[in-house]
């Protein structure tokens, strides 16, 4: 496996620089807006200015691949997103600062699309199940590793800005110097909200919550650590481990879903978010240890939600719509996460920080009755006719290209 995988070593290793400095960038950005002073609103529009530019960069990337070429947009997006760091650091401003989140939102979309439309062309089906997964990882271990080097830092300085500057740099290198050729033009997503919708209720509605719940966390979870008085390690590790947590808990959710109706696990995860939510509320944890507890629980289950109803819609699906079906869901997910930082900054900077777990669990609650209302709609499918589920990257680091390494189906 190792052999086989070593000539995409170019491609995974730009991947890895490009999450690590993903990471840094978004951790970055809110810890030192506390320290300036910026409200939680501000904030929280950081976070909805970085999910508009995603959707965009899904969206428009292929376009610019078509007129320039992989390696040329590639280059453009990597160096557009180190200068835009770099920019932050020259003007701490939040009305600087959401602008050039949306532009760093667009480059990292579009950068994680082309490298994994050149992982796609260069794969067959005999090896595609294990390269996925060790990409998989790659986006794991660079996403929380990058947020992870804050730990300790002095966020006074220009230092991890510069840091994350030359991450994106060294993203360039691996896939400027590859001899690979360059891969097939890029899946063009389009939003087909009707089509999403007759082919799944739950999913269209259910992703659209779950992405004002994960864009709302993501974006604020830093906020509300620093609000009630935890340290900047535990900050970080606060942000970190609510990921680590969901991807492990996709193992059991996973196998769940495919043994049950996937709309019965839906509401289970949605009830148990709902219950660590509820922690917060009415526990009103101080402690670093309770907080990271409590938060590695609610990360445990909101970040497992997206991939039981990518699998929920793809059972529904027919065939060769599977990847539409996946790039149209992520559309949706990006919406709910314009909205998501956006509600939760407004009520935290009204309410105080446990404001952004009430917005959270309002999410959760509408997914869990939907979804109950729909089990009572339609029966479940057949297992025969049900797919297996698949383990993914969070979906804030998923693009449409992800749906098509996952699978290897045809791009049209």
């Amino acid at each position: 496996m190792t052999r086989r995988l070593f000539p995409l070593s170019a491609l995974l290793l730009g991947s890895l620089f490009l999450l690590i400095a993903g990471g840094i960038n978004g951790l970055i950005l809110p810890i030192r807006g506390l320290s300036e002073g910026f409200s939680a609103f501000s904030l929280g529009l950081l976070g909805t200015g970085w999910a508009a530019g995603y959707v965009l960069g899904c969206i428009y990337t292929p376009v610019l691949v078509a007129g320039a070429g992989h390696i040329r947009v590639f280059s453009v997006l990597a160096a557009t997103a180190a200068i835009v760091i770099l920019l932050s650091a020259m003007f701490p401003s939040p009305w600087v600062w959401i602008p050039l989140r949306g532009i760093s939102g667009f480059c990292f979309a579009g950068a994680a699309m082309i490298v994994e439309s050149w992982l796609n062309e260069e794969v067959d089906s005999s090896i595609r199940g294990q390269v996925f997964g060790t990409y998989t990882m790659i986006n794991l271990a660079g996403s929380t590793g990058g947020q992870l080097l804050l730990i300790g830092a002095d966020v006074s300085t220009a230092w991890y800005f510069m840091l994350g500057a030359i991450f994106y740099c060294l993203a360039l290198i691996p896939t400027a110097i590859s001899t690979r050729r360059a891969p097939a033009p890029l899946f063009e997503v389009k939003l087909k909200l009707l089509q999403l919708w007759q082919n799944s209720p739950v999913a269209v509605f259910a992703v659209l919550m779950i992405g004002i719940s994960n864009g709302g966390f993501a974006a604020l979870a830093p906020v509300y650590a620093q609000r009630i008085g935890l340290d900047l390690t535990t900050i970080v590790l606060f942000s970190s481990l609510p990921i680590l947590a969901g991807a492990a808990a996709q193992i059991p959710v996973g196998r769940a879903s495919d043994r049950f109706d996937r709309r019965k696990v839906l509401v289970l995860t949605a009830l148990i978010a709902i219950a660590a939510g509820s922690g917060f509320l009415f526990m009103q944890p101080e402690t670093a240890n309770a907080n990271l507890l409590l938060g590695a629980a609610l990360g445990a289950m909101i970040y497992a939600m997206y991939p039981i109803v990518v699998a929920h819609a793809n059972d529904h699906a027919r065939p060769g719509d599977y990847i539409t079906t996946s790039g149209g869901l992520l559309l949706v997910f990006g919406i709910g996460s314009i909205i998501g930082p956006f509600i939760g900054g407004l009520a935290i900077t009204l309410s105080g920080p446990l404001a952004l777990f009430v917005t959270m669990m309002g999410a959760h609650l509408l997914i869990l009755l939907f979804s109950i209302w729909r089990i009572l709609q339609r029966e479940k499918p057949d297992m025969a006719d049900k797919g297996s589920f698949q383990n993914i990257p969070q979906a804030r680091n998923s693009t449409p290209e992800t749906g098509v390494l996952a699978g290897g189906q045809d791009r049209k």
